[in-house]
């Protein structure tokens, strides 16, 4: 075994605790799989308001920590608890005026918000008196810990020569301020290429500052590089393309297993897979569609934004459900932007005895869809790695996906699903198409793809053991282990 590692592991989301999307997937699982390996994992995030509302099984801390800020001390609270199922211990940064909002983003002083939140963490390990060997930051909301470690933080005497690990899931967004951030953090350093006048990139920071950096795919890591999928910062990302690695996201088998899913009408095995129609069954009657057991039943669970591909996905629906190949019929889970909301809610009146749109977020329901459907699409303009098709492919229901991000790793045309590459509503219908093609007439290569998905490894085991990989890299940059 690698040498037990203290971690101190940095989120704006941990799931169940907070989440809006893989940020807090992984915040949730990785921390538990890292615990399985020997190490010492300390979770940090905020206290948002459910947690300062009272969260089962969490409790305050006594005593406040003073956090030493450019402009002065500031006190927080600490709130203290554990990952569900495990001894992995998680910590909330406990600020009233700055957390105990209704949303955890989307406020004008969201950047102040996170600075606060990554230094208290890193005061907290202070207050602990436990010293991390390696922080592991996550997007640009914990930048500003490795930006403070980099700089002011150099010769602090607990912290000083701290490797990190800078970890993006999503590039675009950035975390975009003024330069009266660093006098608010106590930091004194130089503006980046990246950076207009006055104006401090979070996400920039992370990368220039971080020992190593990486994404949640290998795929996404080559994307970000090109001006296409640099998000305005291809080019320092080449800079550092020595320290840029790509580690898949993996997949919380206590959570998501068909054999064992409470939330399904029947659990069923790769071996079993005959015990899928009653749960195709059940969908149907939920989603009020006629019980047809022989046509192909397209799914899509995602949050509707532009991200996603949906500009490309309504022409295609149109024409599934029109019968351009076969009968059909489609289940759409999602809620985001309005006019896709609208487009769906369209669609699903036009086509009412063949399609059903449940606009909002029902993780129950989301179970039964994946044990239902036949089909899963997800046309994603850009994927930095993915969930939908990895549960997809867990449960059964083969992804028609587009060949970027994460779904370029983890579906593979022909083996365990279908994938298209050119961004275009033309190539999607094609793969869909191919897909519809092998299910109506080929039930046995069928199976054979739906075995295939079942049983590949994703599991968050594999991804750690890469993390720890990347930990002790960063380490003996540093300390020259």
């Amino acid at each position: 075994m690698a040498n037990k590692l203290n971690i101190l592991f940095l989120s704006a989301e941990v799931a169940p605790f907070a989440k809006t999307g893989g940020l807090g997937d992984v915040g949730g699982s990785l921390p538990k799989a890292l615990h399985q390996l020997g190490h010492d994992v300390r979770v940090v995030m905020p206290a948002y308001a459910n947690i300062e509302a009272g969260y089962p099984g969490v409790t305050p801390m006594p005593g406040h920590l003073t956090v030493p800020m450019g402009i002065g001390p500031l006190t927080a609270g600490v709130f203290q608890g554990q990952l569900p199922n495990s001894d992995v211990p998680i910590y909330f940064i406990a600020e009233q005026h700055l957390f105990n909002r209704p949303e955890i983003y989307g406020y004008h002083d969201d950047p102040y918000r996170f600075a606060f939140f990554s230094r208290a963490a890193l005061e907290l390990t202070v207050a602990l008196d436990w010293r991390p060997d390696i922080v592991h930051a996550h997007d640009w909301h914990t930048a500003p810990a490795i930006t403070w470690l980099a700089t002011a933080g150099k010769h602090h005497p607990h912290l000083h020569q701290m490797p990190t690990i800078f970890t993006i899931h999503n590039l675009a967004h950035q975390g975009r301020t003024s330069w009266d951030i660093f006098r608010y953090l106590g930091i004194v350093t130089h503006s980046l290429v990246e950076e207009g006048y006055g104006e401090v990139n979070f996400m920039a920071r992370g990368i220039y500052h971080a020992t190593l950096i990486n994404t949640v795919s290998p795929t996404y890591a080559i994307e970000i590089m090109s001006p296409e999928g640099g998000a305005g910062l291809d080019g320092l990302l080449r800079y550092r393309h020595y320290d840029l690695h790509g580690i898949l996201n993996g997949l919380d088998y206590d959570v998501w297993n068909p054999a064992t899913d409470t939330r399904l009408a029947s659990n069923y095995d790769a071996e079993h897979l005959e015990n899928r129609i009653h749960n195709r069954r059940a969908l149907q009657a939920r989603a009020n569609l006629p019980q047809q057991d022989g046509i192909p039943l397209v799914a899509m669970v995602s949050r509707l934004d532009w991200q996603k591909g949906l500009d490309i996905t309504g022409h295609v629906i149109h024409l599934l459900l029109n019968g351009f190949a076969g009968e059909a019929q489609f289940v759409l889970l999602g809620t985001g932007a309005a006019v896709y909301e609208e487009m769906f809610a369209q669609l699903a009146s036009y086509h009412r005895d063949k399609m059903t749109a449940f606009l909002d977020y029902n993780a129950g329901l989301s179970a039964l869809i994946y044990a239902g459907s036949d089909i899963f699409i997800m046309p994603s303009r850009f994927e930095p790695c993915g969930l939908g098709q990895l549960i997809a492919m867990r449960y059964g229901s083969v992804p028609v996906v587009r060949a970027t991000g994460g779904l370029a790793d983890t579906v593979h045309d022909g083996v365990t699903g279908f994938t298209f590459y050119e961004y275009s509503a033309d190539a999607f219908w094609h793969a869909l198409q191919r897909a519809i093609y092998v299910f109506n007439t080929d039930k046995e290569s069928w199976q054979i793809l739906q075995r295939n998905g079942m049983t590949a490894d994703f599991s968050w085991n594999r991804s750690a053991l890469s993390y720890q990989q990347l930990y002790e890299w960063a380490i003996a940059r540093v300390r020259g282990w």
